[in-house]
């Protein structure tokens, strides 16, 4: 486990050209970070009137722009942030080396926060903040293979030290799984022609690059398509992406380990980019949310009030000015809750 003082001694990643790299700052616009910060503002001050230092989790640390601005904003904190993505805490690690002494930046995937609070010897946190889906980071990085706009390695892991590929994936399933994974979590209503024509050219070579992908679903997704919906392989990318890194499995176990480390008064703030993550935050902020009482119950006991509230009304999305400044923020959807009730 990568703690906050390997991260911090890292050095940026550069590139092959042995030209500096690009300040972290400059390459990511952190998506709603007003918002987000101002979210979280509150449980920071619950924790200061309960004579306690502000501890916030930054589930999906990325380039620290987020966790940067909470840092300078308030004086107190003390952030964890984790990520699975060792490059993304390196840089992250150098972005926030003026407040090493006050942040943990681990190396985890989010569903291990009860892991990493409780070894860091916290007992609970006062705000978690989930930007989820791939990162500009990985979009930018050529030879991760996220991207379906130039050719690379078709690789797709979030976290490169382990784990099958992209390529791994479309060269070993059969067919009947490709089509599900592309249907179920691309969205892909031609997720059977896709998926035969993966399994026919893989019968001719392996596939190793995304270009050669790309192709292949071109071949068989109509023109029409593309045109009303995006790029022909941006759904088969985004469910291949879900199935490497079993985005929606460790989502289905972060939510609700984030509303058990959160102490009255904190809140968790969840930011989506497609319907599937929406939905898996929606179900558990609704639940924690609503009253378990029996329908028809006479009398609403303790145990059975909401432990959180919503903050929002459904979900916010970024301001038109804010798409206009960073186009990759144009599918964010926001949702946040406060804890009320202890358990």
């Amino acid at each position: 486990m990568m703690t906050a003082r390997d991260a911090h001694s890292e050095s940026a990643a550069r590139p092959e050209s042995g030209e500096p790299a690009t300040p972290t700052s400059d390459r990511h616009v952190p998506v709603l970070l007003d918002r987000c910060v101002g979210l979280l503002e509150p449980a920071v001050e619950a924790a200061r009137k309960a004579e306690r230092t502000p501890v916030i989790v930054d589930c999906t640390l990325g380039m620290g722009g987020h966790s940067e601005e909470m840092l300078r904003r308030f004086g107190d904190l003390h952030l964890i942030g984790l990520d699975r993505d060792e490059q993304a805490l390196a840089l992250a690690g150098e972005r926030l080396s003026p407040y090493r002494a006050r942040t943990d930046l681990v190396h985890a995937v989010y569903d291990e926060i009860d892991a990493v609070v409780s070894d860091l010897g916290f007992s609970g946190v006062d705000g978690v903040l989930f930007d989820l889906g791939v990162s500009s980071l990985q979009l930018d990085e050529r030879e991760r293979g996220f991207a379906y706009s130039f050719d690379a390695p078709l690789d797709m892991r979030m976290d490169t030290s382990r784990g099958p590929t992209a390529a791994d994936l479309v060269n070993t399933l059969d067919e009947s799984e490709l089509v599900r994974i592309i249907r179920a979590w691309g969205e892909e209503r031609f997720a059977g022609r896709i998926a035969t024509a993966i399994v026919r050219a893989r019968g001719e070579a392996p596939f190793a690059t995304t270009g050669r992908l790309v192709d292949v679903i071109k071949e068989v997704v109509p023109a029409a398509a593309g045109r009303t919906a995006g790029h022909p392989a941006k759904r088969t990318f985004q469910a291949l992406r879900i199935a490497v890194n079993e985005e929606l499995d460790v989502l289905e176990r972060a939510i609700p380990a984030a509303l058990g480390a959160t102490r009255l008064r904190g809140r968790v703030v969840v930011m989506s980019y497609h319907s599937l993550e929406d939905r898996i935050t929606k179900k558990y902020f609704q639940q924690a949310s609503s009253s378990s009482a029996p329908v028809g119950f006479p009398v609403e006991l303790e145990e059975h009030k909401a432990r959180f509230k919503n903050l929002v009304r459904g979900t916010e999305k970024p301001t038109e000015q804010e798409i206009e400044e960073n186009p990759r923020a144009a599918s964010a959807k926001l949702r946040a809750v406060e804890r009320i009730m202890k358990d």
